[in-house]
């Protein structure tokens, strides 16, 4: 029987086929992929590989410069090469930026004294490793902490005093250069360092293929031409405040911006700002590579200027009388020797020069200016003002021209005696203000607040008259606004309204407190036929042309502004003006004026002033008085005003220099009227002043 051959059958396992399922949909995932990347985003791909690159970088203009009213340039820009650096993410690491600060710190010198124990607490963090972290503050305390700031807050305090010490010289150049490329925003360029020498300019300009994010700019720094001449009245400028910041972008600043920030660079920002520069660079590439570039540049324009009513050959000149009155003095004075003056056209409001001294704790010992005391320091101003208690008491209806009051001893309850250095007698008005009796004041005062002294004294309208005469000085700018175009200034401090003897003091100017800038006001307007004009500093706003020794197209003209007129009549404002002129021919300030020429009316003060000296248990009150003098010329056409103010002088009999106030007045108005014969021009600084802006 022969055998039967069975068929043999060929099982393919069930995994072969599992796997052959796998690569069949893997190749069809594969090709469904290449399909999207050919057909749908082929033309995207092909872009990638033909695409074009546009880096915009903006460069800083000059900002404006600065003309006296005689086309001397008093504010000027010197060019400097600045490093920055940009940082192109927000997520740079602390790492990336300490390694380039590293870099840097062997090609730039830099200053370290602007760094504070906590930028050298959180330096030293930044150099720890995690574990000694985790050593200044353990992972059970951390559980314990409510969040990470809290946890860095504890790590900044346990910082030793050891590890403060450690820190070389090298570190903090480290540390100052961190510092600044830490304070700045994501794309914008933050300056490093200003005025960098050729040699460094030389160095990093070799190296900057091997640090990304760093660039040199061109930049300016502001040039003092005539030193600290009217110097911080000029201003200053830095850093955008943090909170101004958003206000400034959208107005299309950039974050890194300097921008001014006080007085004119301030007030005048949107004028002295100048026009950037723009650079764009195109870059077109096929397939990786680079197969064209190209350079637009948009010319930046240096800011609009600016004319100053400033007389900057006035200025010095007042400024030099003023210090060598203060050299003279030795130790005349209670604490500080200070002095202020202001001289102003009482037609047009010009401010002709505007000049103070201080030598106060802190002040620079080389620089002993004190221009913006004129606008923010206040004092008692004594008898200066008394022209217009005289012109309240005639609008009040409670004295009119030629009445006479009988100057002699004012005696009120709980209140020392009142009077004049002298008993008059009877006097007037005019006769009041040319040996400046306090008892015509004190007579005005009473009546206004009805009180006929001595017989029927009811204080019937106390507060009334506390608030017509404020009403009525405000008129003439005292303790108010003047108008001024700066910022910020003073109105003074008005006292409390309160008790009859402080209203008298109020009529001879030893309770509220007035600005030297209030009490040239003031004066200005008696002299201007009652018209309080608005004092200004600028009166043009130029283009910028490149010959900066003429002046460019006038783009805005400031003519002079009327504030208001005061509520007197013609008749009492020329009686008064009268009175003033006498004050100067026979009265208290006629020993230098009585012969001047320019024919002078003004009025002399003294307020009497009681300073704190001392400290702890030796703290003692010192009396003395501060010296003022108002006045304007010529008498019958006048052209100019002025304020001399100088406080806290010790008194006669303690070694107080008397006079002073008169004596720079009268100096500072013969400069002024020899200039109109003679000018020389205004000396430059031997050196220029540079500004150092706020942040550095």
């Amino acid at each position: 029987m022969g055998k039967i051959r069975l068929k043999k059958r060929h099982h393919v396992p069930m995994r072969l086929n599992v796997l052959f399922f796998a690569v069949f949909i893997l190749f069809s995932v594969l090709i469904l992929k290449l399909g999207m990347v050919q057909i749908v985003q082929g033309q995207e791909f092909v872009k990638e590989l033909e695409q074009t690159s546009n880096t915009t970088a903006r460069i800083d203009a000059p900002r404006g410069i600065m003309y006296d009213r005689y086309g001397n340039i008093v504010v000027d820009n010197e060019l400097e090469l600045s490093v920055t650096y940009t940082n192109p993410s927000r997520s740079t690491s602390s790492e990336t930026i300490l390694r380039l600060a590293r870099e840097l710190e062997e090609m730039i010198d830099v200053d370290t004294d602007r760094i504070t124990e906590r930028d050298k607490r959180d330096f030293i963090l930044l150099l720890m490793t995690e574990e000694e972290r985790y050593k200044l503050v353990t992972r059970e305390e951390r559980k314990e902490l409510e969040n990470a700031s809290d946890e860095y807050g504890l790590e900044v305090e346990r910082v030793s005093e050891e590890a403060l010490q450690a820190l070389t010289e090298q570190d903090l150049r480290v540390l100052a250069i961190y510092r600044e490329m830490s304070r700045g925003y994501a794309n914008a360029p933050q300056r490093i360092k200003r005025g960098i020498t050729d040699e460094e300019a030389h160095q990093l300009s070799e190296n900057l293929y091997r640090l990304p994010g760093i660039d040199i700019q061109r930049d300016s720094r502001r040039n003092y031409v005539y030193g600290n001449s009217f110097r911080s009245l000029f201003g200053s400028t830095g850093s955008i405040p943090k909170e101004q910041l958003d206000n400034y972008v959208s107005k299309g600043y950039d974050r890194s911006d300097f921008v001014g920030t006080s007085f004119l660079e301030l007030q005048y920002e949107n004028v002295l700002r100048g026009q950037k520069a723009v650079i764009e660079s195109i870059t077109s590439s096929s397939g990786g590579d680079a197969i064209e570039s190209a350079t637009n540049e948009r010319l930046g324009q240096r800011g609009n200027d600016l004319v100053l009513s400033v007389d900057m050959e006035l200025q010095q000149q007042l400024e030099k009388i003023i210090e060598e009155e203060m050299k003279k003095a030795g130790n005349s004075f209670i604490l500080d020797r200070s002095a202020y003056g202001v001289l102003m056209d009482p037609r047009t409001g010009d401010i002709l020069a505007m000049s103070g001294f201080s030598d106060s704790v802190g002040r620079n010992s080389d620089d002993k200016t004190d221009h913006i005391g004129n606008v923010t320091k206040a004092f008692e101003m004594g008898s200066s003002i008394k022209a217009a208690s005289v012109l309240t008491g005639f609008e009040s209806g409670v004295t009119y021209p030629g009445k006479t009051f009988n100057d002699r001893p004012i005696r009120l309850p709980s209140t020392p005696e009142k009077k004049s250095v002298r008993n008059y007698g009877w006097v007037n008005d005019q006769k009041a203000l040319e040996v400046s009796s306090n008892v015509y004041m004190f007579e005005i005062g009473m009546l206004m607040a009805g009180c006929q002294y001595p017989n029927n004294c009811r204080w019937t309208n106390l507060q009334a008259a506390y608030d017509e005469v404020r009403y009525s000085f405000s008129q003439f700018g005292l303790g108010a606004e003047t108008g001024i175009d700066l910022p910020s200034t003073s109105t003074g401090l008005i006292g409390k309204s309160e008790v009859p003897g402080n209203l008298l003091d109020l009529m001879i100017g030893q309770y509220d407190t007035y600005t030297p800038l209030q009490l040239a006001q003031y004066i200005s307007t008696i002299a201007n036929d009652g018209y309080r004009a608005q004092p200004r500093l600028v009166t043009e706003i130029r283009e910028p042309i490149a010959d900066r020794t003429n002046q460019g197209a006038v783009v805005q003209k400031f003519e002079p502004t009327i504030l208001n007129r005061i509520d007197m009549s013609d008749e009492y404002i020329s009686r008064v003006q009268q009175g003033l002129r006498n004050v100067m021919t026979s009265g208290t300030a006629s020993g230098r004026f009585s012969n001047k020429s320019y024919q002078p009316a003004g009025k002399t003060g003294t307020a009497q002033v009681r300073v704190a000296v001392g400290e702890g248990d030796n703290r003692r009150l010192v009396d003395g008085n501060t010296q003022t003098l108002v006045g304007y010329a010529p008498f019958n056409n006048p052209e100019v005003a002025f304020a001399i103010i100088v406080p806290n002088v010790k008194l006669e009999r303690n070694g107080g220099r008397q006079g002073m106030a008169q004596e720079i007045a009268s100096k500072a108005l013969d400069a002024y009227f020899e200039l109109k014969e003679v000018r020389n021009g205004p000396k430059a600084s031997a050196r220029p002043l540079l500004e150092q802006p706020d942040n550095e």
